[in-house]
């Protein structure tokens, strides 16, 4: 169980974060701390755990983040460029244009999170259940999501192009208006009955 550290008055700022670090040097719990804005780039967050936090727009780049958890927060256009993921989970966070660049993700985990027009190009999925991820409009460029299981997901408008569907099952997912040239960027995948007719109907097309 990790020492929870109560949030300061206001916004706190990179000075705040590592004087709890320094003050405790371990892992710690931030409950309910505003860091909008923050400069945390190359800070090590490793093990940390961060409850309903506000984190907008905050700097995460090269920051360590190992087995970190984020649960409930709000970190909408947080940058994470070069940041250590591995084993970091995010549950029911509001990430809408977070953006995540050639970070170490071995492990990362989403659970029941907003990743609407969020960056996250070249990310993997390999193998992941998804449950409940909206990725609306999201840059999924060479994303791989090989095998992965998609439950109660949203990929409307999502950026695919050379993402990687092979095994993946997608009948859990709603694809939205879905042409010829969409579906060749899902080959490989599993898509349902309802999924198949739809796209035959955008052909022209009707099943008896």
């Amino acid at each position: 169980m990790l020492e929870e550290i109560p949030a300061p008055d206001g916004v706190a700022d990179r000075a705040a974060v590592e004087a709890v670090l320094r003050a405790h040097g371990a892992p710690v719990r931030f409950a309910g701390w505003i860091f909008a804005g923050a400069d945390l780039r190359g800070l090590d967050l490793g093990g940390c755990e961060f409850a309903r936090c506000r984190g907008g727009r905050a700097d995460f780049s090269a920051a360590d983040l190992t087995e970190a958890c984020f649960s409930g927060c709000d970190l909408n256009n947080a940058l994470c460029r070069g940041t250590t993921l591995s084993a970091t989970v995010f549950a029911d966070c509001k990430m809408t244009g977070v953006q995540i660049h050639g970070a170490r993700t071995l492990g990362l985990a989403f659970e029941r999170c907003l990743l609407v027009s969020a960056a996250l190009h070249g990310l993997s999925f390999r193998r992941a259940r998804l449950v409940q991820l909206d990725f609306a409009g999201a840059d999924l460029t060479e994303a791989d999501f090989r095998e992965a299981v998609f439950q109660d997901c949203n990929l409307r408008d999502a950026n695919v192009t050379d993402a990687r569907f092979e095994g993946a099952d997608l009948r859990g997912a709603d694809l939205g208006a879905l042409r010829l040239v969409d579906a060749t960027r899902f080959k490989g995948a599993i898509i349902s009955r309802q999924q198949a007719a739809a796209l035959l109907s955008g052909l022209g097309l009707k099943v008896a």
